[in-house]
């Protein structure tokens, strides 16, 4: 077991582009490819972590891109991290706080950070984050289909396959029509619905017809960093309220449970800068009885291993978005790859993220890599 600090010596960014099996459509708008990095890290023994950034290529979901996390990897982020030596990951955000937001780039380096501390360590990526889960639930986030029709099908299978909860996307004038057919269809799933952000506080008396189909939560229905309009809709509604976008660190998450704004908390690692921020927030919603769970960003492999690591900690008591690997991608970029049994994925308990590279899958998807090393 390694109990010296880390130094990191070399950095890799593998720039990779992996086309979906199928399209993925919000409220947003529809994706096709996953652009984004695979981060290298290696310290001064040769051991090797990694992390996965996870913004797109456009900026629908947060302010952060493909290219801007680049930017802030390679000018800013990286030769923070070669400045001194790491004792724990856990320092890595406050080392990162002199750079306002861009938590995505952040959490992309932390995330190879904390893979490797476990490696050094000779633990599981799980086991250093305090988890205590030997498998996880796992729900399925299905995107807006071409028909009503499509969209049964694909619940239908879905709930074959064994996934623990349903949960679709929804937008203005796609929506109560649609939740009527699959209530009618399926009275008794566990069903939630995602909004991205669609609504505004002016349909309230619309929102409240959600009611009645007796539905988990429904998330981020208003505007995208609101906290305080959701806390007015959540006195109107029965159905709990879950944010997402509007979470970008603890201090949001405190300002959304003190005002009433939700009930129930998405954590996901990149919008909240990285692994240690999400511990703090697991904490502080165990404290206050908030359930929380791992939303999804279409991750790979790596990705994929820390969503599934974080959901063993033990405030993470809803089914995630995080499921096998073969749902999105002809082939993954790890081995072996994620795999569901039952809408269950057992945690693995080697050494980091518990999965290994491969490498030759991975060089098919690579369109470029840069190299950075310390200098000495």
């Amino acid at each position: 077991m390694s109990v010296s600090p880390i130094q990191v010596q070399q950095i890799i960014l593998h720039h990779l582009k992996m086309q979906l099996k199928s399209p993925f459509s919000t409220s947003f708008g529809t994706m096709q490819d996953k652009e984004f990095f695979v981060i290298e890290m290696i310290d001064e023994d040769g051991i090797r972590g990694y992390g996965e950034s996870v913004a797109f290529v456009s900026p629908w979901y947060t302010e952060e891109t493909v290219k801007t996390t680049e930017h802030m990897m390679v000018d800013f982020l990286i030769p923070l991290l070669f400045q001194a030596p790491i004792n724990h990951p856990d320092e890595v955000s406050a080392r990162f706080s002199v750079i306002r937001r861009n938590n995505m780039a952040k959490a992309a380096l932390e995330g190879a950070v904390w893979d490797l501390y476990a490696r050094r360590q000779n633990q599981s990526l799980a086991h250093c984050l305090g988890g205590t889960k030997r498998e996880i639930e796992v729900g399925i986030s299905i995107g807006i289909q071409p028909s009503t029709k499509d969209l049964l099908q694909v619940i239908e299978k879905s709930l074959l396959e064994g996934y623990k909860r349903i949960k679709i996307k929804i937008k203005p004038n796609h929506d109560i029509d649609v939740l009527r057919e699959v209530r009618r269809e399926f009275p008794h799933i566990p069903l939630m619905v995602d909004a991205n952000s669609a609504y505004t506080l002016e349909d309230k008396e619309y929102l409240r017809r959600f009611d009645e189909f007796k539905l988990l939560m429904i998330e981020q229905p208003l505007g995208h960093a609101d906290i305080i309009e959701h806390a007015r809709l959540q006195k109107e509604l029965q159905t709990p309220i879950c944010l997402d976008e509007s979470i970008y660190s603890l201090d949001d998450v405190r300002m959304a449970v003190e005002l009433g704004s939700c009930k129930i908390i998405n954590v996901k690692i990149g919008r909240v800068g990285g692994l240690t921020e999400t511990k703090k927030i697991n904490d502080y919603c165990k404290k206050h009885e908030i359930p929380v769970w791992c939303g999804g960003m279409l991750e790979a492999g790596i990705g994929r291993a820390h969503n599934i690591a974080v959901t063993t900690l033990d405030q993470f008591i809803l089914p995630g978005d995080t499921s096998a690997s073969n749902r999105y991608w002809q082939k993954d970029i790890i081995e072996p790859e994620v795999t569901m049994d039952h809408g269950m994925i057992k945690v693995p308990t080697g050494p980091g993220i518990g999965y290994n590279i491969n490498w030759q899958v991975l060089e098919e998807y690579r369109i470029d890599r840069r190299i950075f090393r310390r200098e000495r």
